[in-house]
């Protein structure tokens, strides 16, 4: 699985005019399931974004995780990041799960934040979302399961 992480102030997502999903301090996280993926790498995801400590301390150093500073994570679909860009100039997506994968994946991967404690928001697969944040710092991370580094 892929995920963009952006540690931000506030982030929302809006389908056809209404917002579905909303929050204060804490992760946008844009994911995408990627052909071959399952629960395993869904679970190691999710563990690896919990402790990520990217939030400032006292002294300024990034040393907390979301839970350390009671934030919330706002999960986003985002099938794009599956592009393949090697060939040409239009980008390629056929690396990512099929729809009904790639949501069940989805859904589960939220599930597993959940299930370690974090308040967690929605946007809606398959829609056509505006996402808005306030990205905090800026701070931007890439996560793929399948980097061994």
């Amino acid at each position: 699985m892929r995920a963009l992480i952006q540690r931000v102030r506030h982030a929302n997502v809006v389908v056809d005019g209404e917002t579905i999903g909303e929050i204060g301090q804490g992760l946008l996280i844009l994911i995408c399931a990627m052909q071959g993926d399952g629960e395993a790498e869904a679970d190691k995801l999710a563990g690896r974004i919990a402790k990520l400590r990217i939030f400032k301390d006292e002294a300024g150093k990034m040393n907390r995780s979301v839970a350390d500073i009671g934030g919330a994570c706002l999960v986003v679909s985002q099938f794009t990041l599956s592009a393949d860009t090697s060939r040409g100039n239009r980008p390629g997506f056929s690396a990512a799960a099929a729809p009904d994968e790639g949501n069940r994946l989805y859904q589960y991967f939220s599930g597993a934040l959940r299930g370690l404690g974090l308040p967690v928001a929605n946007g809606e697969f398959g829609a056509d979302m505006a996402v808005s944040l306030l990205n905090d710092g800026p701070v931007t991370i890439w996560m793929d399961t399948a980097d061994r580094s």
